[in-house]
């Protein structure tokens, strides 16, 4: 069978990820209506938030390891479909509790894309370094693409009708990548053993579920609840447990040999620090915007475009930079400029004029689109391509897993009116600078060990 050409694949692929984007986007600008319509608190808009994401990271390790097993391909269409019915879900739900359930299922559904789509990715091009350098940021920029529309077409959808439509424009999209997806080929080696770890996915799903709960409900119960130093302590338990689980088992659906490699490890940190700190500001930004500065949804729309739009020239332009000055400085000049941006964050206040904010967005976006698809790049080209899936899961669990706990430990910050509000948006600013700091720390540590090592070998 003739493989598909390049353009196709990577449209196909990039679809799955736009619809995974759009929502982030989409459903933090709509927060403030949603709490109208559902007479709702901070905990429960956290929980609407999270519920995708949380189930995001919670199956992200199972579907990457099963999607080596029995084929990405398969994998990724299953997760469209149930994407695309959980999408029509959100759309009609009575209450929050429904849109919870079915922001969990969407999350169920782009556990299921997102690993085999980058599995699909490098397979296809496991053999031509460059060619899926330009793959890759191709691709993240298709996502990219999704975040800076996501806010400006929810605020329309939310001016011109309500929130409700904001989930139904998921659809079309899903079944086109369903459709095309067909001429996608099998290009995978899948291994010899065939048993799921189900031990280790039960497990981890526990622990990361419990960890998030406890942090969401902080706030309101208070830490000294039982429920909340339960959630903790059991959440310890069971990632402990899994530890072991995993060390023992047979066919672990997370083979630790992958931490053997000092990038693999650092490339993991990057991923949980970029992803915490940015959802978790957005999280707060979109409060700020519409709730301190009182912007409408479609203003609000407008107003987050320079903080998603430098997301895309950065993904665009991030092969021809990552193939002339390979991985790992693409990274530190993004890091820089990540944690730039958000220092232009303190200026912000109860009357700050729009163009201020402006620039402080822009660098944000630029700085974490350029690092973004070196970090892809260093993960993928880490591992042998039979646990591509498996890798791109472990790197895409860690920032969910992160942009959960942000979401969780930043909209905290914002309970208790608009100074509250203000104060978070300084609060993650700060938390964020010194997050970033720390990952230059360990990558300038990294890249002068491996330096170090690269000279000894040559002499």
């Amino acid at each position: 069978m003739k493989l598909p050409s390049f353009r196709w694949t990577v449209l196909v692929t990039g679809l799955a990820f736009v619809v995974a984007q759009l929502d982030v986007s989409i459903v933090n600008l709509a927060l403030p209506q949603i709490a109208l319509a559902y007479h709702t608190d901070i905990s429960t808009l956290q929980w609407i938030v999270d519920a995708y994401t949380l189930a995001f990271a919670v199956l992200m390790l199972s579907a990457g390891s099963i999607g080596d097993r029995i084929g990405s391909k398969r994998i990724f269409q299953i997760g469209i479909i149930i994407f695309g019915v959980a999408s029509a879900g959100c759309a009609l739900s009575p209450n929050p509790l429904c849109l919870i359930f079915f922001r969990i299922l969407q999350g169920i559904g782009a556990a299921m894309m997102i690993p085999s789509s980058l599995s699909i990715l490098n397979r296809r091009f496991a053999h031509q370094p460059d060619v899926r350098a330009r793959a890759v940021g191709l691709w993240t920029a298709a996502g990219s693409a999704a975040l800076v529309a996501g806010p400006t077409l929810g605020g329309l959808l939310i001016e011109l009708s309500n929130w409700r439509f904001i989930f139904l424009i998921n659809i079309p999209i899903c079944l086109a990548a369903y459709l095309m997806s067909f001429r996608l080929n099998e290009t995978q080696v899948k291994t010899s053993e065939q048993q799921s770890d189900i031990t280790g996915q039960a497990t981890w799903a526990l622990g990361i579920t419990a960890l998030i709960a406890a942090i969401i409900e902080w706030p309101k119960l208070g830490f000294e609840n039982p429920l909340v130093i339960g959630g903790l302590v059991f959440s310890l338990v069971m990632f402990v447990t899994f530890f072991f689980v995993e060390k023992n088992a047979r066919n672990p659906m997370l083979p630790f040999h992958l931490f053997d490699s000092g990038s693999f490890n650092a490339l993991l940190l990057l991923g949980a620090v970029l992803n915490g700190c940015y959802y978790g500001s957005v999280f707060v930004l979109s409060l700020y915007l519409q709730k301190v500065l009182n912007y409408s949804s479609l203003a609000a729309g407008f107003a987050f475009i320079p903080l998603t739009a430098g997301f895309v020239i950065s993904n665009v332009a991030s092969a021809r930079i990552i193939n002339r000055y390979g991985t790992w400085k693409p990274i530190m000049a993004g890091l820089i400029f990540f944690a730039i941006g958000f220092a232009g964050m303190f200026i912000a206040g109860a009357d700050t004029p729009y163009w201020q904010l402006f620039l402080p967005f822009l660098i944000i976006s630029s700085g974490m689109g350029l690092a973004v698809p070196a970090m892809i790049n260093g993960i993928l080209s880490s591992v042998d391509k039979k646990l591509s899936g498996t890798a791109s899961a472990v790197l895409t669990t860690a920032r969910q897993t992160a942009g959960a706990i942000g979401v969780a430990v930043f909209g905290a910050m914002t309970v208790g009116g608009n100074t509250a509000i203000l104060g978070g948006v300084f609060k993650s600013a700060a938390i964020t600078i010194v997050f970033t700091l720390i990952a230059v720390f360990f990558i300038s540590r990294l890249l002068k060990a491996e330096r170090h090592k690269s000279g000894n070998q040559n002499r």
